[in-house]
């Protein structure tokens, strides 16, 4: 991981005036958002005192970008971003204005309630990537890690204040007041966004069709080791830690005797702790591992479920919110920022887009599972049982450590371009690639050992299928081998090899004996269109 920037640089992108003005509007946009998420969850306990029907409203919110996280991601790579980024504000102003029109009229239904929860969600999802992958565009690379954390610091600015808001306005005028206020916040992020002048992009022969970057976003994250490790500690995480979100209205609620003021101000103690808990974060790094911190976050996470589920005093449920607010910021930031350290740009926004599935699935599923078993044996119950899982698989899968995220992923570009006798079409394919090595037999262990490290790349950057053969007349001429779809995903696993696998094809091509470098074939299929699934 590249060191934090000192406190005097962690507001430097705010000099560029175009991250500035979204980075307002961005917090301008979530202040709605919360306050209208507010409104819904507190709204659900009017329409039904069903601990599965409150739990529901939750899930609504998160399953859509569960189910579109990666074709959002895959839009993101592919659309022009700002427009793809309006549309979905504008979408998400619709869904909050149906809200208020039926919040109004007196209509309103759990039905309703879940559906435009659920529709609400589908513009998220839409959105999300988008955010993400247009920092890079409003800052120096030098500022691209500072800009990061300052998004997450505005996503807690408005955790904080939204809530906070929303339950005055609920408290004092009503649920259509809080979806009155989201319509507007879109307005203005609308208006932002339209002043940006974003370039055209350039265009460029091997732009990636929806379908083909589908299947390499998908390919990346079924290959990379590195982003398994960082999905699989994020889903049993969040799986238990979303017990505090399913259930936190019927705590308030309920546990605590407080109501929708309460409820707000419960929600702001989260986003004034996990403001605290970025400011602190940096020296926490200083002190400990990303394994180290992920384990903290989640035993103080469980202490704080246990705590609750013993209906403290408010005062006291107000201080555990804040450190519940720190705890989740450094789980977040922890898993976030490990999840961007092992992806290339090429497949930033798609690989951040399977991060964002996982991580909203199992709040999804989480949520409604957290929400039955309340129903079943108790909101104080559930509570404790999320706790000792939390604890017990934080300690668990201390030992499965998180990547370190310090590889070079940039595009070495080192190899060269390939002898053609004569053009070939971007659609043909599949292509046989084979690399041909002449390896002495007392070598052969250690050179294969080095070979099978490699395919991971090989897989990750484009192949679909790869192996190594031997020649049955000689021996020591081994053959590595793999298949990519087309032509064009070829020529643009020439552009996506990064500086990491160029180094270990340096390695390996010591154990290679000859006058010349192995000997590289392109072999395409002679039935012209071929792909896999064709």
């Amino acid at each position: 991981m590249t060191s934090t920037p000192s406190n005097g640089d962690a507001f430097a992108p705010l000099r560029h005036a175009t991250f500035a003005v979204l980075w307002t509007a961005t917090i301008i946009g979530n202040t709605g958002s919360f306050m209208r998420d507010v409104a819904s969850a507190w709204l659900a306990t009017d329409l039904s005192p069903s601990p599965a029907m409150v739990a529901l409203i939750q899930t609504a919110a998160t399953l859509p970008i569960f189910l579109l996280a990666i074709p959002a991601g895959v839009l993101t790579d592919i659309l022009d971003r700002r427009r793809f980024l309006v549309f979905a504000q504008i979408w998400l102003m619709l869904v909050s204005a149906a809200l208020l029109a039926l919040t109004l009229s007196g209509t309103m239904t759990v039905t309703w309630l879940a559906v435009l929860t659920f529709l609400g969600g589908v513009g998220a999802a839409l959105a999300m990537p988008a955010w993400q992958a247009i920092v890079p565009e409003l800052v120096p690379r030098e500022s691209v890690r500072t800009a990061v954390a300052l998004n997450s610091l505005g996503v807690n600015i408005a955790r904080a204040v939204g809530p906070a808001l929303g339950g005055v306005l609920l408290a004092s005028f009503g649920a259509a007041a809080a979806y009155g206020v989201d319509v507007a916040s879109y307005v203005l992020v609308v208006g932002a966004l339209l002043w940006w002048r974003r370039p055209a992009a350039a265009q460029d022969a091997l732009d990636e069709n929806f379908f083909g970057a589908f299947r390499a976003g998908v390919r990346y994250a079924r290959t990379s080791r590195a982003l398994h490790r960082v999905l699989l500690r994020a889903a049993v995480f969040f799986v238990f830690a979303s017990a505090v979100w399913a259930l936190l209205p019927l705590i308030a609620r309920q546990l605590l005797q407080g109501g929708a003021g309460f409820y707000g101000l419960l929600l702001g103690a989260v986003g004034v702790g996990a403001i605290g808990g970025a400011f602190l974060l940096p020296s926490l790094r200083g002190r400990c591992s990303s394994d180290q911190l992920l384990l903290g976050a989640a035993l103080v996470t469980a202490a704080v479920l246990i705590a609750l589920a013993v209906a403290p005093p408010r005062s006291i449920a107000v201080v555990l919110l804040l450190v519940l607010g720190a705890a989740w910021i450094v789980a977040l930031t922890t898993l976030n920022g490990t999840a961007q350290s092992v992806l290339p740009n090429w497949v930033r926004g798609r690989g951040l887009a399977v991060y964002l599935t996982v991580f909203n699935g199992a709040l999804a599923a989480g949520s409604f599972g957290w929400g039955l078993i309340a129903q079943q044996i108790g909101v104080p119950l559930a509570l404790a049982a999320a706790a000792g899982g939390l604890a017990l698989s934080g300690l668990g899968l201390y030992r499965l450590r998180l990547p370190s995220g310090d590889a070079d992923l940039a595009p070495a570009l080192h190899w060269p371009e390939p002898l053609l006798a004569q053009p070939v079409e971007r659609d043909r394919g599949p292509v046989l690639v084979q690399l041909e090595y002449r390896v002495r037999p007392e070598q052969r262990e250690a050179f294969l050992a080095k070979l099978h490290a490699l395919s991971e790349g090989r897989r990750r950057d484009g192949a679909y299928l790869w192996g190594v053969a031997e020649d049955a007349a000689d021996p020591d001429l081994l053959v590595e081998w793999f298949l990519v779809e087309s032509w064009a995903e070829h020529l643009r696993q020439h552009h996506r090899v990064s500086h990491a696998d160029a180094d270990l094809q340096r390695e390996l091509v010591v154990f290679h004996e000859g006058p010349d470098p192995p000997r590289v074939r392109h072999l395409l299929s002679v039935r012209g269109h071929d792909a896999p699934g064709d």
